[in-house]
């Protein structure tokens, strides 16, 4: 049992938010049940809506509060249900609130520091969490909500070079593998919390996939675990089975970097799209007003179709994020299978 500020886990795993659709209520509320913490990311769950393409704003809120209740539902009062909201949305703070009105329990942030968490959050009864990639930052976070908020993180979540999606280290470090390691950021964070006489729980997050990863960190000292891209081959993730078979397939030599209109560099799939965006520049033929840094007149292609198109099984025209082991399944399990398989002490 690992206590979270009166709140608790049985299970001390965070399944990781993946957007866009890949992680929503059926997936988060599966693994809220085993008594883990079920995560549904915040970039545009409300692709499906049908009004998605003329009032997208509106769309994602409304599915947002949707996807939650599927969750808390499925969860039967176990675990906890939990959104990733990422720092660089334009819709950051709407969409938190439709998380606060659905009561979930904890929020998730990160792709940009965020200092402002604590006030948008207020008094509601909700964890509070940031994604962090080094010691710095985490310092930077935890000295800005002490001073302004006079509120410090319920948990930190430490996402390593071996995550997928946009990632929080620079592109020439990643290419050239001397990127901190995970095991070097977390003994950094721990150091930090205790010197600032915290009793918060740290997870750990990047290229955790099999049980003696998840062991190797447990004997680091590490309160809990993330892991993201394992449950994508899992029946309950909400991405098609297009999605699904893409990483049953992959071998190693698929997965690599990619630039992303966010501004950081991100892991994906080399499919023939990501071939195509360093080639070339991919025509906009419509902007879904989603992220504050990405400009519609250079951006190299849109990251928000790009992620739609995939999820839905469109791969060759589409955005395949994936950790560094994305290619280690070779078969569909069940949510609870892949959390025994993690968590269950080798016999």
């Amino acid at each position: 049992m690992l206590e979270i500020n009166q709140k608790s886990l049985t299970v001390p795993l965070i399944q990781g938010g993946m957007g866009v659709g890949v992680s929503l209520g059926n997936l988060a509320g599966h693994v809220a049940k085993c008594g883990a913490m079920g995560v549904i990311s915040t970039a545009h769950p409300g692709y499906k809506e049908d009004d998605f393409e003329s009032n997208h704003r509106q769309a994602n809120i409304r599915a947002l509060k949707k996807e939650i209740l599927k969750a808390q539902k499925l969860s039967q009062g176990k675990g906890l249900v939990a959104i990733n909201a990422m720092v660089a949305l334009k819709d950051y703070e709407e969409l938190i609130n439709a998380a606060l009105e659905s009561k979930v329990d904890a929020i998730i942030s990160g792709a940009g520091l965020p200092l402002r968490l604590p006030e948008l959050v207020k008094d509601h009864d909700v964890l509070i969490a940031p994604i962090v990639s080094s010691g710095k930052a985490c310092k930077v976070i935890i000295k800005h909500w002490l001073k302004k908020y006079q509120r410090t993180p319920d948990f930190i979540v430490i996402e390593g070079s071996q995550a997928g999606g946009h990632l929080g280290f620079k592109k020439e470090d990643l290419e050239n593998q001397t990127c901190q390691s995970l095991e070097e950021i977390f003994k950094d964070v721990e150091e930090i919390v205790e010197n600032n006489k915290l009793n918060i729980p740290i997870f750990v997050a990047g290229g955790i996939s099999q049980r003696s990863d998840v062991k190797h960190f447990f004997d680091l000292g590490v309160d809990g675990i993330q892991v993201a891209t394992r449950f994508i081959t899992t029946y309950e993730c909400d991405a098609s089975i297009k999605y699904k078979e893409a990483f049953l397939k992959a071998i190693k030599e698929d997965i690599g970097f990619v630039s992303s209109p966010v501004g950081m560099p991100g892991r994906a799939m080399q499919n023939s799209f990501v071939k195509k965006t360093k080639k070339e520049k991919i025509p906009v033929k419509k902007c879904y007003q989603c992220l504050i840094p990405c400009d519609v007149k250079n951006t190299p292609y849109c990251i928000s179709r790009a992620l739609i198109e995939a999820v839905k099984g469109n791969l060759e025209d589409g955005l395949i994020f994936t950790g560094a082991h994305g290619y280690r399944q070779d078969h569909l399990m069940h949510v609870d299978e892949v959390i025994r398989e993690l968590m269950e002490d080798d016999k």
